[in-house]
């Protein structure tokens, strides 16, 4: 070893132990939870050294990755306008730049004005640079940027640790000047009442979790802000949204599987709450919309993909079904609009959007690809119609369409560009069904450059998530060109525990059958090296934040399947998070994990998956952690505690910790430092592959 070179860091191992059940947790690691300890941070740094150490090799293929991506980003760049009002809304980019623009010009007619890319746009007033913002910070996060509904005034929230903590302002539009209101410590969102006078947000407790709303009137301080609302229970969060409509204030209470709904008349923001309906029902979710003199309702009572319908406004008890429950389509959304509303639904693992008419008749909207996604994109404007969707697809790029009701027809607004040959011919998708080892199919998604064979000596990157019912959806990246460049096959696993086959889907992925989620993962890296698309010692796998927990509990279940593991921000200490309820979320989540505080079942069943806990002295394929200092929503410490126990209890493993020292649960936050940090990840792929 010369000099220069960092020693291979080993954390102490320090005594530890809780006793659970009448069993023994030990957690010699625990020490390293600490984000000010100056030994953890020495730590960390150690383990960053000795990362760059091992990695360094790949600083050529990294700065070549970078290249690309940033060789084929329109790097001066803008969305496509969405009408409010007197106004077209926008965000843009400038070359250089880390982070974006938001804008408006006024608005002359229903069609969006033609902007284009580095070309001023006359009559443009900036709403908030954030490059202006984060200058002079090594993070920066917004969190909140909204115009109230008279268009003069702006709320807008910011954050520089990226512990998701905003401080709150308000900016005169017709001026350009901040008023000298400044609230810290609030949370995501909030919302204006109708007049202006009253914006609400929310705050969060001690354990991250959003639970109180407040109502603040502008220009006064926040020493006078009022409680508007508070939940007790920790299983809920809480927030606030105005209807579309703008006619209603929705104070939203939510566990994993209960909704409670309050509404108010915005016109009347210092009045009281009225509870929706019946109020809380056990495992019942609701969500609610205004339109006219009806709210439409989609819940799951008696129903587990949901049903569709509507209450009077004047008596919230009383639902009329409109859309039946069907056990083959799983109802997501209902957003009402003056005299429709957009349905949003998953059949056969894809994602459809519909247009519901006054008459009940639900018209879905056709695409021609095998396998998208497509969704409701920003659509604040009450009265249109036209419908602002988002597309997108593994060969083709994040697409803006407008659908015209009136004439049933799609209008292409805007695809992001892709510079360079960039040509989605060059590149094919397709879906395969995998046999999970109970007889259950579940869906890959699957990307490569044409010409790739399915003959069974091509490199794979598999990726997979599987909790929270979330989706992954198949969606293009920019980024990935640089792996299916070079060969590289990627690959989606829609495990159980997401929602991508409706709400069963989930349910099979979750407490007593969470192991569902990593067997159907193996058995996908299986089937696609039995029909070619993977060679059997080439697949890489990757899963960040709950899919991290899938990373860790892979590698302890058949860590001969993977030549390499890259976990983002990964939950791997979940058994002792999940028996600490101190820790931010830790309540909320026993309805996703189980309690096993409460349950010996549910104890020892985290306990036979946790990965902190399952690991042992076999030979793991190379792993890489990256994790972020202020993470609020899963700690670095699970990470940096799960290398430092692979690395002692199996000392031949490749095992390795990457510590963002200034960033949260995202990453680091500037666009051109995203990709610096990815290049890192991909080059590390593309090593463990053998094609670097």
């Amino acid at each position: 070893m010369s000099e220069t070179q960092p020693a291979k860091p080993a954390a102490p191992r320090r005594e530890h132990a809780r006793t659970h059940h009448g069993d023994t947790v030990d957690d010699p690691y625990a020490w390293l939870k600490d984000p000010e300890d100056p030994e953890t941070l020495d730590y960390l740094r150690a383990e960053n050294a000795w990362a760059e150490s091992r990695t360094g090799h790949l600083a050529p293929l990294r700065k070549a990755i970078f290249g690309e991506i940033k060789g084929r980003t329109q790097e001066t760049d803008l969305s496509v306008p969405v009408r409010k009002r007197g106004w077209w809304y926008y965000g843009r980019t400038e070359e250089g730049k880390q982070y974006g623009i938001q804008c408006r010009v006024k608005a002359a007619g229903d069609t969006p004005p033609q902007v284009e890319a580095g070309v001023a746009v006359e009559g443009e007033e900036i709403l908030v640079d954030g490059n202006e913002l984060a200058a002079g910070h090594d993070f920066f996060s917004l969190g909140t940027c909204d115009v109230s509904p008279d268009g003069n005034l702006l709320a807008y929230a910011v954050n520089y640790s990226g512990d998701e903590r905003f401080t709150l302002r308000f900016r005169d539009l017709r001026t350009g000047d901040d008023f000298p209101d400044d609230i810290p410590n609030v949370f995501y969102g909030g919302s204006w009442s109708l007049d202006g006078s009253v914006f609400f947000y929310t705050k969060v407790d001690d354990a991250w979790r959003p639970h109180q709303v407040w109502r603040h009137v502008l220009g006064e301080h926040e020493d006078k802000d009022v409680l508007v609302h508070q939940e007790d229970d920790e299983r809920f969060w809480t927030g606030i949204d105005l209807t579309r409509s703008e006619r209603y204030l929705f104070i939203v209470s939510g566990s994993k599987i209960t909704t409670e709904v309050r509404y108010l008349d915005a016109a009347d923001p210092t009045g009281e709450f009225t509870v929706f309906g019946n109020g809380r029902e056990q495992g019942v979710e609701v969500s609610v919309d205004h339109q006219g003199d009806r709210f439409w309702v989609l819940h799951n009572r008696n129903a587990e993909n949901f049903t569709l319908g509507w209450t009077p406004v004047d008596d919230t008890t009383q639902f009329h079904e409109v859309i039946a429950h069907d056990e083959a389509v799983r109802l997501e959304s209902a957003d009402a609009f003056n005299d429709h509303v957009v349905v949003s639904m998953r059949r056969a693992g894809l994602s459809q959007v519909g247009i519901l008419d006054d008459a009940g008749v639900l018209t879905e909207i056709a695409f021609d690809e095998p396998i998208y996604s497509v969704g409701l994109g920003e659509n604040p404007d009450y009265e249109s119609r036209q419908i602002r969707l988002g597309y997108t697809s593994l060969v083709t790029p994040s697409s803006v369409y407008d659908y015209d009701i009136d004439a049933a027809e799609l209008h292409l607004r805007k695809q992001t560009p892709v510079l360079g040959d960039f040509d989605p011919a060059d590149y094919v998708q397709y879906r395969e069904w995998a046999t999970a080892q109970d007889g259950t199919k579940v869906p890959i998604s699957i990307v490569a450059k044409a010409g790739v064979e399915a003959d069974g000596t091509a490199p794979c990157l598999l990726y997979g998530y599987g909790s929270y019912e979330h989706s992954i959806d198949p969606y293009f990246s920019i980024a990935r060109l640089s792996l299916l460049d070079r060969g590289v096959v990627f690959a989606i696993a829609h495990v159980r525990g997401g929602g991508e086959m409706g709400r069963q889907w989930y349910e099979q992925g979750k407490l007593l059958e969470k192991k569902h989620t990593f067997t159907d993962f193996v058995d996908c890296a299986e089937h696609l090296a039995s029909v070619g698309w993977a060679a059997p010692d080439r697949i890489v796998a990757r899963g960040g934040s709950a899919g991290g927990l899938l990373m860790g509990a892979v590698a302890n279940l058949a860590p001969e399947r993977f030549t390499g593991i890259l976990a983002d921000v990964p939950f791997v200490d979940a058994l002792n998070t999940i028996l600490d309820p101190t820790m931010p979320l830790t309540v909320i989540e026993w309805e996703e994990w189980g309690n096993p505080l409460e349950s010996p079942e549910v104890y020892a069943y985290m306990k036979s998956y946790s990965p902190y806990e399952n690991i042992t002295g076999v030979t793991y394929p190379a792993i890489l952690a990256v994790t972020s200092l202020n993470d609020t929503r899963v700690g670095f410490h699970e990470p940096a505690k799960w290398i430092a126990k692979l690395r002692r209890e199996s000392p031949d493993s490749d095992v390795l910790l990457k510590t963002e020292m200034e960033a949260g649960h995202g990453g680091r936050s500037g666009r051109y430092d995203a990709w610096e940090e990815e290049a890192f990840n991909l080059a590390w792929i593309l090593d463990r592959l053998g094609t670097a």
